[in-house]
């Protein structure tokens, strides 16, 4: 996997977070620890903001990806607006000193006292989901007196041809609205008094790595808009989500943020509506490792197995997804090709998925450092505390300098809430 703009590179045959050794991370703070790159956030976010500079938005970024206060305090300082998914993500937010006015609520199922937080707090917009959650919000609004701003999450039923755990816009999802409904739910919205109609929100999948599903969801989306505005119904902005895909392993991958960029302003030319985007694992996902210590080196007649200190309670993704994410020496010894094996990447969780690579070619010993890339979305905020094994650090590299972001867990802390039977 290509090493640009991820803020990870090797330096005198050691593998560095920008001016950072990861071997003296490793001494000072222990492993498992995450280990992000504040110059990398800063330039996916960046990057992202600048390819529709042309046209009036607002990026969002999915606090699901990763939601450590330091990142989210990171975005908002460089504007970022949030789409937030739950009441605590809510929290989190305005914690880390977030705009409220810029957050968009997504998500099936808001709950009563979520729904009455976020207008408390002055939200930017509710994507709703459903007619239920439309009557619920109009009821609540009524109630506290309030008018609460609106968008309909439109279903498309386009193939994101992802992962289908996180393929999100298909008829049989339970996002969204369906297509074909979306009109009669925005006129019946229209006559509900403690509502007010912003927007339409689409969002078709994550890890999309080509342009040719946005291209269909926009053309459907904007057809929608279209009927809308003449039927009287006229929006602030219109939302396309997130998904726009990041590169793993060397693979062929086909959509820069620039192509995503041209086209979708190419389908929205000529309308003046705000856009609005939902980036999560773009911004964060090669922006950090996990960083892991072999423990034991162990052979049978079938495979070789290195068992690691990190494991599947740390890293979801290849035991939910069967995901790949490259493993890699943080000390490059340049080895031979004459001391290479095929190991599999292990952890100490009592469950036969509890792997983190399959198949590795690598030169290990006892001992040596390894970093899993592209760990930085879905990595510690995804993790448990399953075999009771308290979550890893987090860490800030900034330049030469790097700070905790998150203190590791300690056991007692994990059954401090737990209570004896009396």
């Amino acid at each position: 996997m290509s090493t640009a703009n991820t803020g990870f590179a090797y330096r005198n045959k050691t593998l560095h977070a920008e001016g950072v050794a990861l071997s003296r991370l490793a001494e000072t703070y222990g492993t498992p620890c995450y280990v992000y790159s504040k110059a990398a956030l800063t330039a996916a976010f960046q990057g992202f903001d600048a390819a529709f500079a042309s046209h009036a938005h607002l990026v969002c970024y999915a606090v699901k990806a990763n939601p450590n206060l330091a990142i989210l305090n990171l975005f908002a300082r460089l504007g970022s607006g949030f789409d937030i998914v739950s009441g605590g993500e809510l929290a989190r937010v305005i914690a880390a000193g977030g705009d409220a006015r810029k957050i968009v609520f997504s998500g099936v199922g808001k709950t009563s006292h979520e729904i009455r937080d976020a207008l408390n707090a002055g939200i930017l917009c509710f994507n709703v989901e459903s007619p239920s959650e439309l009557d619920r919000i109009d009821r609540i609004a009524g109630e506290m007196g309030r008018v609460a701003p609106v968008s309909l999450r439109v279903n498309p039923d386009v193939d994101a041809k992802t992962h289908p755990y996180i393929a999100t816009g298909l008829k049989e999802n339970k996002f969204g609205v369906a297509h074909t409904d979306a009109l009669a739910l925005y006129r019946r919205a229209r006559g509900m008094k403690h509502l007010k109609i912003e927007g339409i929100d689409c969002h078709i999948g994550s890890q999309l790595t080509e342009t040719k599903p946005f291209t269909a969801a926009v053309e459907r989306v904007i057809s929608l808009v279209e009927q809308l505005n003449a039927d009287g119904i006229e929006l602030t902005h219109i939302d396309l989500g997130g998904g726009l895909g990041i590169q793993y392993q060397a693979e062929a991958y086909s959509c820069s943020v620039e192509d995503y960029a041209a086209a979708i302003l190419k389908g929205i030319a000529g309308r003046s509506e705000k856009l609005l985007f939902e980036p999560g694992r773009f911004l964060t996902g090669n922006a950090g490792v996990l960083l892991t210590r072999v423990e034991y080196l162990k052979r049978n007649d079938e495979r070789n197995f290195a068992v690691v200190d990190a494991a599947m309670n740390d890293l979801m993704r290849p035991a939910l997804y069967d995901a790949w994410h490259d493993i890699v020496p943080v000390n490059n010894a340049d080895a031979s090709n004459d001391t290479l094996e095929t190991w599999e990447i292990v952890g100490p969780v009592c469950e036969s998925g509890d792997f983190l690579g399959r198949s590795r070619k690598l030169a290990l010993k006892e001992g040596d450092l390894l970093a899993i890339r592209s760990a930085g979305a879905y990595g510690m905020s995804m993790s448990s505390n399953y075999n009771t094994r308290p979550r890893a650090a987090e860490i800030m590299a900034d330049g030469a300098d790097a700070q905790v972001i998150r203190q590791r867990e300690s056991i007692a802390e994990l059954y401090a809430n737990e209570k004896l039977l009396k």
